[in-house]
């Protein structure tokens, strides 16, 4: 990459609990609407269950449970847009509940600053950076920090 040369990427956003986060693009598979689980005994606090999503099955997880998030409050209108945006980590599909999908947004990433500490319960180990914006934070998370190999292969042994 020359210099000065802007390194932009594409951001999903969406709203979990009062923050709007962003993941790269090229790591979803998908946004579907909520669909039915089914619950899995013994399986991790955090695990919601699977559903079968054009015959894979994967497994849900919920951040909210995962990093002790209150759901966002939603208007009827706005719960017409939450669901579970699929993710791809290492070729093993997973579902991530979210309150409601945002958009789309390409992002200068030398704009993105490095995460605090703390924000809103979700250790900067998780995060890859934040943008600051008019009304908030928009926090990057990195998904491939999101969980540690030993939960991959919890979940990968779930969804088998």
């Amino acid at each position: 990459m020359a210099d000065g040369e802007e390194k932009q990427m594409q951001l999903v956003t969406f709203q979990l609990g009062a923050e709007l986060y962003g993941i790269d693009i090229m790591s979803v598979d998908g946004i579907v609407r909520v669909e039915d689980v089914r619950t899995i005994p013994n399986a991790p606090a955090y695990v919601e269950g699977i559903f079968n999503l054009r015959g894979d099955i994967i497994p849900i997880i919920n951040l909210h449970k995962r990093f002790h998030l209150k759901r966002a409050a939603l208007s009827e209108e706005d719960k017409l847009l939450s669901g579970f945006i699929i993710i791809d980590i290492n070729g093993m599909k997973l579902g991530m509940v979210i309150d409601k999908v945002s958009r789309v947004l390409t992002v200068d990433m030398h704009k993105m600053q490095p995460p605090p500490q703390m924000i809103s319960g979700i250790g900067a180990e998780y995060i890859q950076g934040v943008f600051n914006r008019e009304d908030g934070y928009l926090i990057v998370l990195d998904i491939q920090r999101l969980f540690d190999p030993k939960e991959l292969q919890q979940l990968g042994d779930i969804a088998t």
